[in-house]
């Protein structure tokens, strides 16, 4: 087995309702997420992806398509913050995300890895499986699943 890792970025929005700092606050972070795949490499003559565990520009379009695009400038809210999900509603068309955990980087680090497993384990070959996700919520700061 061999892995490969790609890196996305994205912006989005969140709080944390409880926290006793200034994350309980409305505020957004520039996240990086880190997809590491393992499989097989490729050995079909004439594929495009011969030699490749997988093409990254595949991971990238299934990770946009997925988890990015959806993530991206969105508030991500967490379903019992319903001050904040009220304030949100009043915005027509606003890009916001509910999830039923506070929307901690440890939470959607989870939440992400969940999503990108059956994504990733199921549409191609190769013995490929998601066996680990790094989110990034500053430079400083990330949280690691691993399968």
């Amino acid at each position: 087995m061999i892995t490969i890792t790609r890196k996305l970025e994205f912006d989005a929005g969140h709080r944390i309702p409880d926290h006793r700092s200034q994350c309980r606050n409305l505020h957004g972070h520039r996240y990086v997420l880190e997809i590491t795949l393992a499989g097989e490499v490729s050995r079909e003559s004439g594929a495009s992806d011969n030699g490749m565990v997988m093409d990254f520009a595949d991971v990238k379009a299934l990770a946009n398509e997925h988890l990015v695009s959806v993530w991206d400038h969105a508030f991500l809210v967490y379903e019992g913050d319903t001050a904040v999900r009220n304030f949100l509603e009043t915005m027509p068309d606003h890009k916001t995300v509910v999830f039923d955990r506070v929307p901690t980087v440890e939470n959607l680090a989870a939440a992400a890895f969940d999503k990108l497993s059956s994504v990733f384990d199921t549409h191609y070959g190769h013995d490929l499986r998601l066996v680990r996700l790094r989110l990034y919520e500053t430079p400083n700061c990330w949280s690691e699943v691993t399968a």
